[in-house]
């Protein structure tokens, strides 16, 4: 299973009722350039981005707060390169200070526009082919905030709408003004609030699921022993409650289950991980697509080698108690993602 010298296409799924195909699984594209510290090998990076596309991955997910704007400039030769071939996904509505790091969220017709601006100038494109509000400004009614989005349909700068980390009653209101092709939300075998409410919401809309941090920022993966200790001074996740002191050694403990089933299927436990959550599709009736990210060919073949695994119900039954059992939520800031205002 983890042979990466198989290169069978990705099946192509459709994100939404309306919304555009994409293979099975996509690229999240953050780490390439800041995040989880620096990129040594910028070479080896570009390279993957081209590896992920001869394997079929078509979905190629940025951000405008990813470096400042660093990372959708990036991307931006592969992107321009293949811009038939791809399906490219950016955000707004969230920002960090250079000096402080602190956050700030806007979802205000004013500021999407002059972001939609700047994304298209730094990735030298015409068009922006999903464009998802990254994060909830409570202040602005959604209903305003995605009616402002509809303009960016209507007047060609984008093609379909996409929300993240939104609730289900957010999701609902803003899909009433516009069809909504895909909802982000992290999900994996740590993170699984979202099926209580949301994926219910999306199912029930025509909505496509594309979660990120499939691998738990790296847990799933078996990356750590002691994260805390082995994370670098500017990797963010030494700010996440799952990564610092107890939770870390904890979480890592947590990995048993996981790594049986890889060891018995010839697979790595990313690939488990993410096999897990690419079969969410099937259970829920709704179209999934996560996006890990990676920095290497090799991880990227590896990632993709997923989609051919499928795990059976007793497998799935092993790994059904892990997610109750993950110490420290998913963000330090409760109200900065969906769970926190459900």
């Amino acid at each position: 299973m983890s042979d990466s010298t198989v290169t069978t296409p990705l099946t192509q799924v459709r994100l939404g009722t309306a919304g555009p195909d994409v293979g099975a699984q996509g690229f999240g594209c953050m780490g390439l350039s800041e995040t989880y510290g620096p990129t040594t090998d910028v070479v080896e990076a570009r390279a993957t981005l081209e590896r992920a596309l001869e394997l079929g991955v078509t979905l190629f997910d940025t951000a405008d707060v990813y470096g400042q704007g660093g990372n959708e400039e990036f991307v931006a030769p592969f992107v321009q390169a293949h811009r038939d071939e791809i399906v490219l996904a950016t955000k707004f509505g969230l920002g960090v200070s250079p000096a402080d790091g602190s956050r700030t969220i806007r979802n205000d017709r004013a500021y999407l526009r002059a972001c939609v601006e700047g994304s298209l100038t730094r990735l030298g494109v015409d068009v922006i082919d999903l464009y998802y509000m990254h994060r909830r400004d409570v202040d602005v009614p959604i209903e305003e905030t995605a009616g402002a989005m509809a303009e960016l349909v209507a007047e060609g700068k984008v093609k379909h709408l996409g929300l993240s980390e939104v609730t289900a009653g957010e999701l609902r209101a803003a899909h009433a003004v516009h069809p909504i092709a895909a909802v982000q939300s992290e999900w994996s075998l740590f993170s699984r609030d979202i099926e209580e409410r949301i994926v219910p919401a999306a199912v029930e809309l025509g909505v496509a699921l594309v979660p990120y941090s499939p691998l738990g920022r790296g847990f799933l993966a078996g990356s750590f022993v002691n994260a805390e200790q082995e994370l670098g001074e500017d990797d963010f996740r030494r700010r996440q409650p799952r990564f610092n002191g107890p939770n870390a050694r904890a979480n890592a403990a947590l990995l048993g289950p996981v790594r049986k089933i890889a060891e018995g299927r010839n697979a790595t436990l990313g690939q488990v991980a993410l096999a897990w959550v690419q079969q969410r599709s099937a259970i829920h009736g709704l179209t999934v697509v996560p996006i890990p990210g990676t920095r290497t060919r090799a991880r990227v073949e590896e990632n993709t080698g997923a989609t051919r695994l499928v795990l059976t119900d007793s497998e799935l039954d092993l790994l059904e108690p892990i997610a109750a059992r993950v110490a420290g939520g998913r963000s330090a800031d409760p109200a900065f993602v969906s769970a926190g205002r459900e």
